[in-house]
């Protein structure tokens, strides 16, 4: 990490005024220095590090509703939140990982998605809710 962005407890200090993909950025070149591993094999761990996170979204739901009686209730929905989180960043940084066009990229595809999704003017209902 760059040691002008930290405070002095090691926190990003301007992580406020940076848009989403600078920080994808300065996560990804973190991890890329961090690393001596090839770089095909560190992006495929980064692919296979999706799956971790969204292991982990599924226990924090589990957890969250109590489903495993040996555990109990272990986790919240803020837990579910932030595990969400975790899985929408590291896709990111392994969208990034693999492509400098990764904004680009995924603006299109978002485009595409919410091109399929009927809009509130096409269909009549006002502010998008159903039947309103």
């Amino acid at each position: 990490m760059n040691a002008d962005m930290n405070g002095p407890d090691g926190t990003d200090t301007e992580g406020a005024d940076r848009s989403p993909w600078d920080t994808i950025d300065h996560l990804r070149n973190w991890l890329d220095a961090a690393t001596s591993i090839h770089p095909e094999q560190d992006l495929l761990l980064r692919m296979l590090k999706l799956s971790e996170e969204v292991g982990e979204v599924a226990q924090a739901v589990i957890g969250t509703i109590g489903h495993n009686p040996r555990k109990g209730f272990t986790h919240s929905w803020q837990d579910v939140e932030s595990e969400l989180c975790d899985v929408i960043v590291t896709a990111m940084v392994a969208l990034r990982t693999l492509t400098p066009e990764a904004p680009q990229v995924f603006a299109g595809h978002l485009r595409r998605i919410a091109a399929r999704v009927p809009s509130s003017e096409r269909t009549g209902e006002a502010d998008g809710a159903p039947g309103s």
